[in-house]
């Protein structure tokens, strides 16, 4: 089940912030791991700024996508709920309520391109990422 959240329950916070923790060092083992651990506490109170579509299986929150105005800053799953559909549901909601998105994803993530390229994304610019060192696309898709 599909829950947004424009402001986010204070007791959801954590566990968000945890996912996005997790699911980041997963996907993202070319970047080193203090990257992630120096942006937690920044990243914790920018969802305080986002729109939040959390995925819920039984009642416990083991993903969500988040957005800010029209660019998705990110699908973030447990990595026990990974390669289930739980990413294209979240995504398909967004996209019903949107008619443009646009995501950075780092090139590296051969993964969440080929994901995002399945679902209608088109790459629109290619540049590095001074924080991390690493290519980043820009992606966007139009309905």
């Amino acid at each position: 089940m599909i829950k947004k959240f424009e402001k986010l329950p204070a007791d959801d916070l954590d566990k968000i912030a945890d996912i996005w923790l997790k699911s980041n060092l997963s996907a993202h083992h070319f970047i080193d791991a203090s990257y992630w651990l120096d942006n937690y506490a920044y990243v914790k109170e920018a969802f305080l700024t986002a729109d939040i579509y959390l995925y819920y299986y039984e009642n416990e929150i083991v993903g969500f996508l988040g957005i800010v105005d029209h660019y998705i800053a990110g699908i973030f799953l447990l990595e026990e709920f990974q390669s289930l559909g739980i990413g294209t549901q979240l995504l398909k909601k967004v996209q019903s309520e949107y008619t443009k998105l646009g995501l950075h994803v780092y090139e590296k993530n051969s993964h969440a391109v080929q994901f995002y390229l399945k679902n209608e994304f088109i790459i629109q610019k290619k540049a590095l990422d001074i924080n991390t060192n690493e290519i980043e696309l820009f992606m966007e898709w139009t309905a």
